[in-house]
């Protein structure tokens, strides 16, 4: 019962504790004993007094990579674990966004890595089309005043490797930074050959099947870039708008009658080629069959009924654009109307009557707006919520735009990934996502893959021309990975010898989301076959936000299964989007993107407001976003470290959609750091010099009530952890760490092992107790420094070396390779030391029941000497107060 009542006293003791003072900020002490690179950091000098992150991280990443701690072993039965990291951009530098990710792979990589898995986290780095070719055009006009036309395709494409071998492994060190444990022998870039050639072949093997296809449709389409680009390439704005109606006259007049429709891009009313109501509206039952007048020119255009119009809004009359809307190009599919192309590729008016012609699309609107008020056509206009696309890169407003591209037919592949995750072979968690998932695959559209761009993988397909004769586009085109295979293609497919056939490359590059979509299969150099090809590839997991569920792992799953078969991977796991502490969206006109490098060292506010003026935002942007970080981090940001900001963003990952991370909360856990880095420290000058912990943890049975408690409490640390990790319950992780170390190691069990270490140079029986405490003790800091490895390497790593081994035999070289610990490893379950205690209970409740049965009797007195009366009337007395 002694047990239990210490449970009491404890759970007493935390409820009965006064609010700590404020921590006082902490100094800043620096690692200066030279270490060459990759060499072992000095643990021989003494810890400093104090935690400071510049002397925890130096040394020890250099050492880790250069003694291939990060290398997988070979295959064993423990298993195998594959992750791939999604790969940044190599124009991009690390945000918030990329250490929440980076730090939950990490933590997961490593805790694989030290279960004894064969371990691989494979680093890569996305080539980016767009964003690259921006910043390099961007540069040489900058310095040299030219553009990339000024230096033609190939003199630009080496400008693009130029500045990608100068500045594009940036990100590289800022991973390492971060304490990411990558194979940096893998790294893998998507324009390299060998990434190259597997991309290069999925295009050819799908497009000779034919689910690679070319055809004529509407893309969103960027006027500035002049090239296609993809929905995540769009931001979706809200501006002011107004709605403007205007009258359409019937054909021929009769009794002065019009329709009334109504737009917000006036200046698209020129390419329209019909009038839309819905088929039970009966206002215009009337007018089918019927035909209405362009207002200029001698256009007619029918009177089409469509379920598509809300018969509700406005008229319940629409124009209809199909060369320029996606909703009505549907409604001119359905309708076999005409597909009237208005503007060019740099968005100039074409195909239109004087004086519109050549107008550019804005000014047109306004010409077009006037045009209407002068004939007397137009009605009103209204205020309007309008939804516009804006390219991301570009900042131009999308057009909707007919182009022939290439697509990729997904409707069978969207169906088999959608069947892998309802047949269990795929398993996305949290599977609140699952609704959204099914709800894209069920419904997918086939995907736009071309790109009008030069860097990028160019498309390997030929445009043939036979004895300089040319048809349909897409019948006269071949793919081939050489122009010499593509030519001898063409010559079968017209039956006419090679000689007879020219051929013609497509200038455009795929979507830079076609080679990430081959990337768990690329990097071991599929379509070849391979050793690591046939170890990791499926995959284990891949773990990313989810605002890129559909845009990247959708893709993998299809094209994964399309290639191969195989899935590439078993589990999505899919972490919440970081948002600022007020919940708003990560934006550089905010003011709230951080560098997690600025949360590690530390900033002032000047030198964020100097990171403003050296971005690309306009004056008052940067105002506004100055004022924001004044109001956020009026004395900056403190240093943080890695450690802390790992153990952060991993306290902050709930299976949400959204983490709103305070700065400040990561410096409470630099003071984790701190009371850690104490507790060590009392602890190891409370094992004395001397001491040598026992080669196998175990319990010797001398345990006091105190030891029993703590070993039962890390017991339970290890199970939450343990079940943790397989959930990836990484709050419910850090919160198990936190309350072990800190409420129950530091504030409870060295406070009671204090007098017990006092007396130890007294009798025997104190110094074997002593030395029991002591082993208790380096147990707990030992299972203890492990558990929380995963998530704070660099700290794990600075205290397990100065800690004596069990065995300097077989004793890991460093903490990153140790065993996780496991409940088995000598500690006390609370649940069966309960048991115990309850069973004990229950025969001594028994015991005490015979006695008493026989003191009762009768001739108890007259045969029971007086001296047993008294001791057996004490231990009934014993049995009532308990």
């Amino acid at each position: 019962m002694h047990f239990l009542n210490l449970l009491w006293c404890v759970c007493v003791f935390l409820l009965q504790k006064k609010a700590k003072p404020e921590k006082k900020e902490l100094g800043v002490i620096t690692y200066s004993i030279p270490t060459p690179a990759g060499e072992k950091k000095d643990v021989i000098s003494p810890l400093p007094d104090s935690y400071s992150p510049q002397y925890v991280e130096a040394a020890w990443y250099p050492w880790w990579e250069n003694q291939g701690f990060f290398k997988p072993d070979e295959p064993n039965p423990r298993g195998i674990f594959m992750m791939c990291i999604p790969p940044p951009n190599v124009t991009g530098s690390l945000h918030l966004g990329h250490a929440l990710t980076n730090a939950i792979q990490d933590c997961l990589t490593r805790w694989h890595r030290m279960r004894g898995e064969t371990t691989l986290w494979n680093p890569g780095c996305d080539h980016a089309g767009i964003a690259t070719q921006v910043v390099v055009e961007k540069k040489l006009m900058r310095e040299r005043g030219l553009s990339r036309h000024d230096l033609g395709r190939e003199k630009f494409i080496e400008e693009v490797w130029k500045w990608k071998n100068e500045k594009g492994d940036r990100i590289y060190h800022q991973l390492k930074k971060l304490g990411s444990s990558l194979d940096w022998e893998r790294a893998c870039f998507t324009m390299d050959p060998k990434l190259s050639y597997a991309v290069q072949e999925a295009f050819i093997r799908m497009h000779e099947e034919g689910v690679i296809y070319r055809s004529k449709r509407l893309v969103n389409w960027s006027c500035t870039l002049n090239s296609a680009i993809s929905d995540i390439e769009t931001q979706v704005l809200t501006p002011p708008a107004t709605i403007v109606s205007l009258c359409k006259t019937l054909n021929p007049l009769g009794k002065d009658e019009e329709v009334i429709v109504a737009t917000t891009r006036i200046e698209t009313m020129l390419g329209d080629t019909a009038v839309a109501v819905h088929p039970s509206d009966p206002r215009y039952q009337h007018l089918k069959g019927k035909t209405i007048i362009h207002p200029f020119c001698d256009r007619k255009m029918p009177v089409v009924f469509d379920e598509f119009v809300d018969i509700n809004f406005g008229t319940g009359a629409v124009k209809i654009t199909p060369a320029h809307d996606h909703n009505d190009y549907e409604v001119g599919v359905r309708h076999n109307l005409a597909f009237i192309n208005i503007l060019d590729e740099n968005g100039y008016l074409i195909n239109v009557p004087p004086p519109f012609l050549g107008l550019k699309r804005f000014d047109a609107r306004k010409a077009v707006l006037q045009a209407l008020k002068d004939r007397g056509q137009f009605k009103e206009i209204k205020d309007n919520p309008m939804v516009v696309p804006v390219c991301s890169r570009s900042k131009d407003i999308v057009e909707p735009l007919l182009k022939p591209q290439w697509y990729v037919d997904c409707t069978e592949m969207g169906k088999q990934a959608a069947d892998a995750v309802r047949d269990g072979r795929l398993k996305i968690i949290p599977d609140h996502h699952l609704k959204t998932w099914f709800n894209w695959m069920d419904n997918i559209r086939d995907w736009c893959i071309s790109r009008q761009l030069w860097w990028g993988h160019r498309i390997p397909a030929y445009f043939i021309t036979v004895d300089h004769s040319s048809d349909t586009d897409g019948h006269y085109w071949v793919s081939g990975r050489s122009e010499e295979e593509a030519r001898e293609k063409a010559a079968k497919r017209f039956n006419v010898s090679s000689e007879r056939i020219s051929l013609r490359q497509d200038e455009d590059v795929l979507d830079t989301w076609f080679s990430s979509g081959i990337f768990p299969l690329s990097i071991f150099g599929w379509p070849n076959e391979s050793e690591d090809l046939n170890v990791f590839y499926p995959g284990t997991l891949l773990e990313t936000g989810h605002d890129i569920l559909f845009f990247w792992v959708a893709r993998m799953v299809m094209m994964g299964l399309k290639l191969t078969g195989k899935l590439p991977f078993r589990e999505v796991y899919l972490h919440a989007v970081v948002r600022d502490a007020h919940g708003r969206k990560m934006s550089k006109s905010l003011g709230n993107v951080i560098d997690p490098l600025d949360v590690i060292t530390g900033i002032s506010l000047e030198g964020l407001h100097n990171q403003l003026t050296d971005s690309n935002l306009d004056p008052l942007e940067i105002e506004k976003a100055k004022q924001g970080q004044k109001s956020d981090y009026p004395s900056g940001i403190p240093e943080c470290g890695t450690d802390a900001l790992r153990f952060a963003l991993c306290a902050y990952t709930s299976q949400g959609r959204d983490i709103n991370l305070d700065v400040n909360r990561i410096l409470g856990y630099r003071h984790f750091c701190n009371k850690l880095w104490n507790a060590v420290k009392f602890a190891m000058k409370a094992l004395g010099e001397n001491f040598a912990p026992l080669e196998k943890s175990q319990l010797s049975g001398a345990e006091s009530v105190s030891d029993r408690w703590i070993l039962s409490r890390l017991s339970a640390a290890v199970v939450l952890c343990a079940s943790g990790f397989e959930a990836y319950d990484f709050p419910g992780i850090t919160t198990a760490i936190y309350n072990f170390w800190l409420y129950e190691l530091c504030d409870v069990y060295l406070e009671c092992v204090k007098p017990v270490l006092s007396r130890s140079d007294g009798d025997s029986d104190a110094q074997s107790q002593a030395d029991v405490c002591r082993q208790t003790l380096y147990t707990c800091l030992d299972v203890g420094l492990r558990l929380l490895s995963p998530i704070m390497p660099f700290v794990t790593e600075e205290l397990f070396q100065r800690l004596p081994r069990r065995s300097t035999k077989d004793s890991p070289p460093s903490i990153s390779v140790t065993s996780y610990p496991e409940s088995s490893e000598g500690l006390i379950d609370i649940e069966k030391e309960v048991a115990k205690l309850t069973a004990k209970k229950g025969e001594l409740v028994k015991q005490m029941d015979k006695l008493s049965e026989k003191m009762a009797k009768n001739d108890y007195r007259e045969k029971v000497p007086i001296k047993v009366q008294e001791m057996d009337a004490e231990k009934v007395r014993g049995k009532i107060m308990k």
